[in-house]
């Protein structure tokens, strides 16, 4: 029987296992002290708030892979700096190199166990976490801090295409809204208006409106009619008109890129969260293989400093790297560039700096 050759040498091997048994026992460690000080710091809410010890725990089984994802590409960055600081240090890195192996083949294993983690960090950000970040940010609404409105103010949207809406205050917990118009156009013509002091929801899509009065155009004539009280079918969903800080997080990248694709359509203006949200699931996972190749370059050489010296450049390079993030995601809020290339530009200027230092590792 013929055996077919594996794709991995023996040092492929050795390299991803060192690569990701770091990386996990990185994650492990500053997880344990995360989830400590976590604790201790909303400890006091937990006892005011009389938070059951079942739902803390089941709080931190959220909280846990929330945090590992979040910051991911700094546990993975840091395992790198760490394990091939210490393969130069051993001289194993020159042994390869000496031995006829080029640069671009030793970093052949490292891309493959930061495309697998760039994989599965993808996969476990679009679809795993946001169903767990609903039950942990409705455990912190309840028990640590309240972050849901029960009204807002001003609301204005396309339902459908032609239907725009408007209320003047809705009442979440009520599911009252005060000062209600519809309008519906063919076109630029406005065919039908209709307004009223009080909407009130019975169920999905079911409203009742009170004190109401609709004008019906046709031409130049106009139809009146008003009344008490009148029920309704209104095709709309009163969360909705909550932007609410970390519901974005709570879709997965299906549901959110719905949510924008429908947002966008009804005119509604405030997603520029959602937009920096849905992109930046797409540009974090490169940022593990653009980091991978900057850690493997400025760590394959052996230095007087040896792994304090790594380890010291790598975390200037990994915090400056979430400062640049987050200084680009407040240029997109603030409208000062699109949410797209906000979220990308860190990737953008890192790979530059991947690429110099790449060039240079050989040498």
């Amino acid at each position: 029987m013929k055996k077919w050759p594996s794709p991995f040498k023996r040092l492929d091997t050795y390299i991803i296992g060192k690569y990701m048994g770091t990386f996990f026992f990185c994650l492990v460690l500053v997880m344990a002290i995360v989830v400590v000080f976590d604790y201790n710091e909303k400890f006091d809410k937990f006892q005011r708030n009389e938070a059951p010890a079942e739902a803390i725990f089941h709080y931190f089984m959220n909280f846990i892979p929330y945090f590992s994802v979040k910051f991911s590409p700094f546990f993975i960055f840091i395992a790198v700096v760490y394990f091939t600081s210490k393969l130069a240090g051993d001289t194993e890195i020159v042994a390869m190199l000496s031995g006829g192996m080029s640069f671009s083949r030793l970093m052949r294993p490292y891309l493959f166990s930061a495309t697998l983690l760039a994989v599965l960090v993808f996969y476990l950000s679009s679809f795993v976490i946001p169903p767990s970040n609903k039950e942990r940010l409705a455990f912190e609404d309840k028990y640590v801090r309240k972050v849901t409105k029960d009204y807002v103010r001003n609301v204005q949207m396309e339902i459908e295409p032609g239907v725009i809406i408007y209320i003047e205050r809705f009442d979440d917990k009520r599911k009252i809204g005060y000062r209600f118009f519809i309008e519906k156009y063919e076109g630029q013509r406005l065919v039908s208006k209709t307004t009223a002091q009080r909407l009130t929801m019975k169920e999905e899509n079911k409203w009742t409106m009170q004190d109401y009065l609709t004008r019906d155009f046709d031409g130049l004539v106009e139809h009146i009619s008003h009344g008490r009280s009148m029920d309704t079918t209104i095709v709309m969903n009163p969360s909705e008109f909550f932007i609410v800080k970390g519901y974005s997080e709570q879709m997965t990248t299906t549901e959110l890129r719905q949510y924008l694709d429908r947002q966008k359509r009804r005119g509604v203006a405030n997603i520029k969260e959602y937009e920096i949200e849905y992109h930046r699931r797409f540009s974090f996972p490169f940022s593990i293989l653009i980091l991978t190749v900057i850690g493997v370059s400025l760590c394959s050489r052996k230095v007087r400093g040896g792994m304090g010296l790594h380890l010291g450049l790598g975390l200037l390079i990994a915090f400056s790297y979430i400062l640049f993030d987050t200084l680009s995601g407040s240029l997109a809020l603030s409208g000062k560039t699109t949410p797209m290339l906000a979220v990308w530009i860190p990737n953008i200027l890192y790979t530059v700096i991947a690429a110099v230092l790449y060039r240079t590792a050989p040498k």
